[in-house]
Parts: C-alpha cells; sequence; structure tokens
C-alpha cells in the first residue's frame, strides 16, 4: 500500500474518532452535577474566601506568640574627635572608630482585655461561615443542574411526542386530499386537518427555540463547548429510588448550610462585642532582652540581659469606646434579626416543597388516568367518524386531546422528581444525596 494511502486511511479513522468524540454528549445527572461542582466559578469562588478565611484565622492565631526582634548596627568613625570634660588629668581618653551594637527584644502579651482571644473566635466562627457558604453554593449549583436536566428532558419528550402526532397529521391531510379529490369530505376539512399540522409545527419550533435556550445555559455551567449538544435520557433522570422524604421543617433547620452560616456569623458577632469592650481594660506585656555594645577602645558590654513588665492603659478610650461597643452590639442584633427571618423564609421553603411534592403525586396519578381515557376517548371517536357518525372537528379535537394528555403524562414523573429534588434542595440534603453516590 502506497504511503498517501496510508496517510489517508489514517486520517478517515481519526476522523471516525473526532465524531464518535462529538457524538458523545449524554451525561447521567450525577456526572453533570459533579461536573459543575468541578468546573463552576461560583464553587471556585466560594472555596478561594474559605481559604482566605483559613489563613485569616492562622494570622489571628499568631499574636497569640510572643514578638522577637533582632537588631543590629555597625559604624564606622573616620578620625573622630572626642572632648571628654571630666576624666582624669594626664590621661588621653581613647578615641574610637568602630561601634557594633547588637539587640534581641521579646515581648509576649499576657492580658489584653480577652481582646487576643475574641479576635481569634471571630475569625475561627466567619471561617466556619465561609465553610458553611461554600457548602450552599454547591448546593445551589446541584439544583440549578436539576432544573436545567428536567427542563430538557420535558421539552426533549415533549418534542418527540410533537414530532410522532405531526407524522400521523400529516398522514391525516395527505388522506384528506384524496377524500376532498373524491368529494366525499369539503374543502374546508381539509384546511382544518392543514392548519392542525401549522400549529403542531409552531409548537414544534418553539420547543426548539427553548430545547436550544437551556442546553446553552446547561453546558455554559458545565464549562463545555458552546456547540456541545446534551441528549437526556429517561435512565439519566429519573430511574433511581426516593428515599428518606422530609415530611417537616427538621431536617431544614439542622442541615440548610445558609442558616448555619448565618449562626456562625452571629457567633462572631457576639465575639466582636466582647472585643470592643475589651479596649476598657489596660494591656500586660512580659518584656525581655539582650543586648551587647562595642565601642572600639573605649568600652564593651556584654550578657547585658533585661527582663520586666510592660503595662498601657488608654484613659482615653474609655472615653472614646462606648461607641464602638454601641456599632458591634447592634450589628450582633442585626445577625440575629436576619437569623429569625431566614428560619421563617426556611420554614415557608420547606412547606411550599412539600405540597409542591404532594401535588405532583396527585397529578401523576390523574395524568396518568387522563392519557388512558384520551386514547380511548380518541380511539371512539375515529371509529365514529369512519362510519360517518362524527365530524371532522370531533375528530381533530379528540387527537389535541389525546396528545395533551400523552405530554402531560410523560412530563409527570420528570415533575415527581424534579419537585423531590427541590425538596430536599429546601432542606439542606441534595449535595447529600449526590456526595453519597460517589462512596
Amino acid at each position: 500500500m502506497k504511503l498517501s494511502q496510508l496517510l489517508l486511511l489514517g486520517i478517515y479513522f481519526i476522523g471516525i474518532l473526532s465524531i464518535d468524540a462529538q457524538e458523545k454528549t449524554s451525561l447521567t445527572l450525577d456526572e453533570a452535577i459533579h461536573m459543575a461542582w468541578s468546573k463552576s466559578s461560583e464553587v471556585s469562588l466560594a472555596n478561594s474566601k474559605v481559604n482566605s478565611s483559613k489563613y485569616e484565622l492562622q494570622s489571628k492565631k499568631n499574636t497569640q506568640y510572643p514578638d522577637l526582634k533582632l537588631w543590629g548596627q555597625y559604624q564606622n568613625f573616620i578620625r573622630p574627635t572626642v572632648d571628654i570634660k571630666f576624666k582624669q588629668s594626664g590621661t588621653p581618653f581613647p578615641s574610637g572608630n568602630q561601634l557594633l551594637i547588637g539587640q534581641i527584644n521579646a515581648n509576649l502579651p499576657v492580658f489584653a482585655g480577652f481582646k487576643t482571644q475574641n479576635n481569634i473566635k471571630i475569625s475561627e466562627n466567619l471561617y466556619q461561615a465561609e465553610t458553611a457558604t461554600a457548602a450552599q453554593t454547591k448546593e445551589e449549583i446541584a439544583m440549578r443542574v436539576v432544573n436545567y436536566y428536567a427542563s430538557l428532558y420535558k421539552t426533549q419528550k415533549t418534542l418527540e411526542l410533537l414530532k410522532d402526532n405531526q407524522k400521523q397529521a400529516e398522514q391525516r391531510v395527505v388522506d384528506f386530499i384524496e377524500l376532498e379529490k373524491n368529494g366525499i369530505i369539503p374543502r374546508n376539512d381539509l384546511l382544518k386537518s392543514q392548519l392542525q399540522v401549522s400549529k403542531i409545527q409552531l409548537s414544534i419550533d418553539e420547543m426548539n427555540n427553548n430545547l436550544n435556550v437551556v442546553n446553552y445555559y446547561l453546558v455554559s455551567l458545565l464549562k463545555l463547548s458552546p456547540e456541545t449538544k446534551l441528549t437526556v435520557k429517561e435512565s439519566d433522570f429519573i430511574n433511581f429510588q426516593m428515599n428518606n422524604i422530609p415530611t417537616d421543617e427538621k431536617p431544614a433547620l439542622e442541615n440548610r448550610k445558609d442558616l448555619e452560616a448565618v449562626r456562625f456569623q452571629e457567633k462572631a458577632q457576639e465575639a466582636g462585642v466582647k472585643m470592643a469592650r475589651s479596649s476598657y481594660y489596660p494591656t500586660v506585656s512580659l518584656l525581655g532582652g539582650y543586648a551587647s555594645l562595642g565601642l572600639e577602645n573605649v568600652i564593651t558590654i556584654q550578657n547585658a540581659i533585661n527582663f520586666g513588665v510592660g503595662v498601657s492603659y488608654d484613659l482615653s478610650g474609655i472615653l472614646k469606646n462606648g461607641t464602638n461597643v454601641k456599632i458591634a452590639e447592634s450589628k450582633s442584633l442585626e445577625t440575629q434579626n436576619y437569623k429569625e427571618i431566614l428560619t421563617d423564609n426556611i420554614k415557608a421553603q420547606v412547606k411550599q416543597a412539600i405540597e409542591d411534592y404532594d401535588l405532583a403525586l396527585k397529578q401523576n396519578e390523574v395524568y396518568l388516568e387522563a392519557a388512558a381515557q384520551s386514547s380511548e376517548n380518541y380511539r371512539i371517536v375515529k371509529d365514529k367518524y369512519d362510519n360517518g357518525l362524527s365530524n371532522t372537528n370531533d375528530l381533530l379535537e379528540a387527537d389535541v386531546e389525546q396528545l395533551s394528555s400523552k405530554i402531560n403524562n410523560a412530563l409527570a414523573r420528570a415533575n415527581i422528581i424534579q419537585k423531590y429534588y427541590e425538596l430536599l434542595s429546601v432542606t439542606g440534603q441534595l449535595s447529600q444525596t449526590f456526595n453519597l453516590s460517589k462512596i
């Protein structure tokens, strides 16, 4: 085989592999959520804030340790003139031209009105609050993926049913054209059947538009190529067991990460009040040091060790600090009020989600019965129409009702799953569900 033929064959197989790679556009919901967690800019930002808060906490903890400073100096004097007024007569005073000084000083804070401890508590709680906020961000991203997947599945399923119905409607038009030519039906009946085909096409165009928009949102969230077309199979979204369905707000109050974050912020504000009050107290520190000094031909000092206690008290702060305390107390009260508001909102969200889930279950039963009823109704009307006992209006109306029932029935199961996930989300358990799937 010639070299050119081998190259063409290799390019052909590479092209096939490339096409296969492009066609792999189906992801399970679990895979999509974990992909969103790993690639989402929002999750990355939340994790960065956690790391920043962690470093800030470590910085505050470092203030507990003593300050240790090393200082040294060397100077060279060029022919200094030294005039000592008090000296022994007849004894010339030596003139040194080199000076060496070295010092080590240590300062260990012992008491600062509990400022250091409360400052650390503030940072610890803010770090925990950022960690909870990052977890809440993952919860929200997961729910966003669920909603996009539900929308994609519903739209694709609706399109599938519409196209099936379109084929039947187009065949009906073909049949009606022959009947109209033979004078069996009036032209008005043919126009009605053609109008139904047009309406179905409009619905298909609208569904395709919705599909493209939702697909774009989802692939953008997953950081995939904008040209990627995702296909959601029923097993990707619906095929799983629903367990531990929440029935009250108790799981939400225990698991909601946004509420947990506010609780840590509340603790941080309480520590902030205590830190503001610490200015009413003096600061006490242990001091220590070592010094060495040498002036050539004049003096040498070694092993000059010193230690003691330092006390400072900002007297003016006693008068000025009252405002800072009031500010801290006001911020603490703001956080408490926000926590109460958020708690009430969470309870309302859980109640709404429970009702929506129960409604979805009831609607599924009704839609299942309606699908069977509409199919039977269409069969009866079609039989009557074929026997001249029903008109075209009845036939087309029965066909529309059958299509509507099929769509509602097909989407009802997906709606149950979506409402179930929403219930898990408002109770703070959605991320746990998908994290467990990786264990």
